[in-house]
């Protein structure tokens, strides 16, 4: 018998730092969205402890961090060290954007999930998240 949700999977998509380039957090948005997702976008300039705080108020099943500044190896630490910090450890933290492969590898070290490149499908980002949710947040 397969897994299935009681309920909507709750994804916050964020845009942290100076990154003004947030077309593509808003096409992810809205695809997540359109597969049945509740989906709070924070729009621009968000800090790290900002994304977490708006995440435990939401009470969200998953993150998701645009990133195209090149400040990934500082934005996805201090993401992850804040979650700690607020005992959001069942909360995925994925993401994407411009990301060279052995930063990727490094930040799943830390415990980031999946990151996706320019050019991925968002059936994979769709079928990932509710995977992950259906698999760790089925509650």
């Amino acid at each position: 018998m397969s897994k299935t949700l009681n309920r909507p999977i709750r994804i916050l998509v964020a845009k942290v730092g100076l990154d003004g380039h947030d077309r593509g957090a808003k096409v992810i948005a809205t695809s997540l969205r359109d597969a049945g997702m509740e989906v709070i976008y924070t729009g621009l300039r968000q800090t790290p402890e900002m994304v977490v705080n708006t995440a435990l108020q939401e009470d969200v099943d998953a993150i998701g961090v645009s990133i195209l500044s090149g400040a990934h190896m500082t934005v996805f630490p201090k993401i992850i060290e804040f979650m700690k910090q607020k005992q959001l450890t069942n909360v995925l933290l994925t993401g994407g954007g411009i990301i060279p492969e052995s930063d990727m590898r490094k930040l799943k070290e830390i415990g980031v999930g999946e990151l996706f490149a320019p050019g991925t499908t968002m059936e994979s980002i769709v079928n990932y998240i509710r995977d992950w949710a259906t698999e760790h947040r089925n509650f």
